[in-house]
């Protein structure tokens, strides 16, 4: 599967998977992550059910919060 992840070209061997298998493959462990799907919004107590397709655009942001 080839997939753009945070505007970089990325090939995983799997046909599809879910958020929260990308988030673990490339090692995403900050708390507050905003993740969008082709500009779709995903909330966070659906990684486990929504999955990533070939040719699908995913960003991951860090929300950071400060004064």
């Amino acid at each position: 599967m080839k997939i753009v992840l945070n505007n970089n070209e990325e090939n995983f061997a799997s046909e599809k998977m879910t958020i929260r298998e990308l988030l673990n493959e490339k090692n995403f462990t900050f708390k507050l992550l905003v993740v969008k799907i082709n500009g779709k919004l995903v909330k966070k107590d659906k990684y486990e059910e929504t999955y990533i397709s070939d040719g699908d655009k995913v960003i991951v942001m860090h929300m950071v919060s400060g004064g």
